[in-house]
């Protein structure tokens, strides 16, 4: 029998993730039957959205839900060939049989690196332009503010929006990384929350109030942004990791949505399948230019996938969090 890795969640958490909420198990996978191919997994992302499945849409010994790239290694399936690269959702397994549903061939630019299709080309990169530019429909000149600005979605938002000529204000929890969005990113001003008293310093970096809040965070960057909110604002909601874990600073302001007309929307990834041409081109030249830097924290191991979710939330991450399985 042959068999590969998978990561499972045996148990459901409680607050912040443990190792001992999961495990890793041997499972047999077959070869690819008519229509079916199979995978080898490259490269897992892990991210913040994992967390609240973890409570109750993720099964209990079974694969670990999440995306990566992968590469086919057997097809009996006419729209994959050997060889080819792809992106897929089939969760953390080292190696799968699929009937090619869910996945998609990845026309990667030798010029980049692989991983970039992880963030800045990938789910978190277009979360950030459709979240910013649709969602938060960003004009060129406004004032914005985005909390955890140094992480794989943040960052990229926060450069869209320099690039759109926008007054950028970004939040981060370290000096390290404070100093990466004022040096090499040249954010107009820059927070950290964890040092500095968060109202009053955003209140301080934003003389001209706020046109779009790029919500990652809630609780009380919420608290601090809504006060500072332009009339006809807009908040655009990608995440509230302060609350996944449980507990979290409540929310007073809200009223402020209603004398400033602001308008607060959640959304997600796939809500933009219709600005991906778009987003690739754009992107494309961004990040070939310079225009877009990133960074990256990729942990070598597919036994490590839990512990990357894990460092998520004690910042242990600069930017991208990914787990590398194989080249």
């Amino acid at each position: 029998m042959t068999v590969a890795r998978q990561i499972h969640l045996v148990r459901r958490p409680q607050g912040v993730p443990v190792p001992q909420d999961f495990a890793v198990v041997e499972a047999p996978y077959a070869d690819a039957g008519d229509g079916e191919v199979q995978v080898e997994a490259l490269i897992m992302s892990v991210d913040p959205y994992m967390r609240p499945r973890l409570d109750a849409d993720q099964p209990l010994d079974a694969p670990l839900l999440g995306g990566g790239i992968g590469r086919v290694v057997q097809s009996r399936n006419d729209r994959f060939k050997e060889g080819d690269l792809v992106r897929h959702g089939a969760g953390f397994q080292e190696r799968f049989t699929s009937s090619g549903k869910g996945l998609s061939v990845l026309n990667h630019d030798p010029s980049l690196p692989l991983s970039v299709y992880m963030h800045a080309l990938g789910a978190t990169g277009i979360t950030a332009y459709g979240g910013l530019l649709e969602t938060g429909a960003l004009k060129d000149g406004e004032q914005i503010f985005i909390s955890t600005a140094a992480g794989a979605v943040g960052s990229v938002a926060a450069q869209i929006a320099k690039i759109k000529g926008c007054y950028v204000v970004g939040s981060t929890g370290s000096d390290d990384k404070a100093a990466w969005l004022r040096d090499e990113l040249k954010l107009d001003a820059v927070i950290n929350y964890k040092t500095q008293p968060l109202a009053e310093a955003l209140a301080a970096a934003t003389p001209k109030g706020l046109d779009v809040y790029f919500e990652n965070v809630g609780g009380a960057h919420l608290d601090a942004a809504l006060p500072r909110m332009n009339v006809r604002g807009r908040i655009p909601v990608c995440g509230m990791i302060s609350t996944y874990n449980g507990g979290g600073d409540g929310v007073n302001g809200l009223f402020n949505l209603i004398y400033r007309r602001v308008r607060m929307e959640g959304f997600v990834a796939t809500d933009f399948a219709h600005l991906n041409a778009a987003f690739l081109a754009d992107m494309t030249g961004w990040l070939k230019s310079g225009a877009i830097k990133y960074q990256e924290t990729i942990l070598d191991g597919f036994e490590r996938a839990p512990e990357g979710l894990i460092g998520l939330f004690a910042g242990q991450n600069a930017g991208k969090m990914l787990i590398h399985i194989a080249d």
